[in-house]
């Protein structure tokens, strides 16, 4: 019983490292409208700009730099990208920001290089053991997801808050529901955009902070939002706390089917079981657990 319960907690703080990444989808789906497609990239150009910054400075001065950055990064995506297409099919934006991912992953490589860069966050390296008052030697579990679980906790708490309760969380949802009918009540469209795309560049660099810490820095970071895509489309496209419950499911069903079921169907489950997951979501409920059920009227 003790080791079923230690991969169901692996897989669930394995989750919660997808759900750091879907966040970013979340908060840019949730204000635009815009599937955000260079989320993964922008996740590897904030772990590059950091770790290559702590070579020079502190970690606690590289952090803030790198989130000033970032924010820039938003303001000249917005001006140069976004403004021209305000209005624009959905498609288009789409495929706007697929040449954003593009740009930013050959950018920041050629400025900071395309190594191998190792992130220390001054968290110990060394397992864990918990709840040892309940199982007999305790749970082994990592002190870095741990970690990342802490984070991605305060961070679904203070965007929930961010777009309930404050003024421009609810323009930010005016203008997902219609860019136009924004516009005519006076709701800033270039601002908000401006805002939504500062904040996801903040959660990017948290996730590429934990994923840096974990894997590296390296490109195939960038490469990790394609297993957010499940995700998203387990909890919602527009809801916070779906991304964390979504990520909190594909992370236990993919270790508990590659652990119980991998044996029996020879392995590599853990590789296709989201997507298979999300296929049986998109056929019987495609809006998600937490998704905004759309409803067309003729």
């Amino acid at each position: 019983m003790a080791f079923f319960f230690e991969v169901v907690l692996g897989g669930l703080l394995a989750g919660v490292l997808y759900s750091l990444v879907a966040l970013g989808f979340v908060l840019i789906f949730k204000a635009s409208g815009v599937f955000n497609f260079a989320q993964g990239a922008m996740v590897l150009f904030a772990a590059l700009t950091l770790v290559r910054l702590t070579e020079w400075v502190p970690f606690w001065l590289a952090f803030p730099i790198t989130c000033a950055v970032m924010i820039v990064l938003a303001f000249i995506i917005e001006r140069i990208v976004l403004r021209p297409l305000v209005n624009q099919e959905g498609i288009i934006l789409f495929m706007a920001t697929l040449g954003i991912a593009f740009f930013l992953e050959g950018f920041g490589q050629t400025i900071w290089g395309s190594d191998i860069y190792t992130l220390n966050l001054g968290i110990p390296k060394d397992p864990a053991f918990i709840m040892e008052w309940l199982f007999d030697g305790g749970l082994l579990v990592d002190k870095l997801d741990l970690f990342a679980a802490a984070v991605a906790g305060a961070l679904v708490v203070a965007l929930a808050l961010f777009f309930q309760k404050t003024r421009i969380g609810l323009a930010l949802r005016a203008v997902a529901d219609d860019h136009q009918a924004a516009q005519s009540i006076g709701v800033p469209l270039n601002y908000i955009w401006l805002v939504v795309w500062s904040a996801a560049g903040i959660v990017a660099l948290v996730a590429g902070m934990v994923w840096g810490a974990k894997l590296g820095v390296q490109f195939s970071i960038a490469l990790v939002a394609l297993k957010a895509l499940p995700v998203l489309i387990l909890g919602g496209f527009t809801s916070v706390p779906g991304a964390i419950i979504g990520g909190l499911i594909i992370g236990m069903g993919e270790k508990i089917s590659e652990v119980y079921l991998g044996p029996v169907f020879g392995g590599g489950i853990e590789n296709w079981f989201a997507y298979m997951l999300a296929l049986i979501f998109l056929l019987f409920r495609p809006q998600g657990l937490f998704g905004d059920r759309i409803i067309e009227r003729v």
